[in-house]
């Protein structure tokens, strides 16, 4: 796993978008489109503006590129404010070449959600597998929302979500924790770390634990981030804030590594 220490968010956001956009501009596409797994969320609100900045100024097209997002509250149509489909097209999709029908998030409001689950996992295998799946963290170490107990080998399915995780999104509900959905469908951690390559955001004091446990803990299904210790290729990005619970010696061999 690497791991790569930026000074602050603005910085990491930078450095992700440049990073996503080399992988796009690289593929060597033989008739296969570029496919990207996206997250939601506040962690990668800065590399979508990154993007976006990078497609007005022609360095970076994304009509060769299908997305999956990772996950979609339960209940909410594609239209409420606060559905994960709104916010994609609100925050990224909206503002770049994407074709529509290369977007693929899930259905919360389908009438078979399992049935809409594992046919989200057979679009994925059908498209020949996610090229790279960037992800954000919450501060109890969940990947997208599988939340601490989730099984390392899950796959798309309906999941609860803790109080904790329904009490960081209340922001997003008029502050209320009652309002966010109880549920909602996820990729699994099986999902992700099917993808050829995973990064991930993590930003802030409040996800240091979260860090420390994914990068000096050990693979536990109460961090589900810390399954990426086994990923062949894997990068976690983050802040100097998000640095804080871990020993000044890890931090710095990480830094020394990028610096070779």
């Amino acid at each position: 796993m690497r791991l790569v220490v930026h000074r602050d968010y603005e910085e990491l956001s930078r450095w992700t978008a440049r990073y996503i956009a080399g992988r796009i501009n690289g593929h060597e596409r033989g008739g296969r489109p570029f496919v990207l797994g996206l997250p939601t969320g506040s962690s990668p609100l800065g590399t979508y503006r990154e993007l976006i900045d990078l497609h007005k100024r022609g360095e970076l097209s994304f009509a060769g590129v299908v997305t999956f997002n990772m996950d979609e509250y339960a209940g909410l149509p594609e239209d409420h404010p606060q559905s994960y489909h709104r916010f994609m097209w609100d925050n990224l999709f909206s503002q770049v070449d994407i074709d529509k029908k290369n977007v693929h998030i899930l259905d919360g409001m389908a009438a078979d959600l399992a049935g809409e689950c594992e046919a989200y996992e057979g679009a994925i295998a059908a498209c020949g597998g996610i090229d790279l799946f960037l992800g954000g963290a919450g501060a109890d170490g969940h990947l997208a929302f599988n939340e601490p107990g989730s099984s390392l080998s899950s796959r798309t399915r309906l999941k609860t979500l803790t109080p904790d995780t329904r009490i960081a999104n209340a922001r997003f509900f008029g502050g209320d924790p009652q309002r966010v959905p109880a549920t909602a469908l996820t990729v699994g951690v099986g999902t992700v770390m099917d993808s050829r390559e995973v990064l991930v955001i993590v930003s802030g004091h409040n996800k240091a634990r979260a860090l420390q446990a994914a990068v000096e803990g050990g693979v536990n299904h109460m961090c589900t981030l810390s399954c990426l210790q086994t990923h062949p290729r894997a990068i976690i990005v983050c802040d100097d804030a998000a640095t804080e619970e871990l020993k000044v010696g890890t931090v710095r061999y990480f830094k020394e590594i990028e610096r070779l």
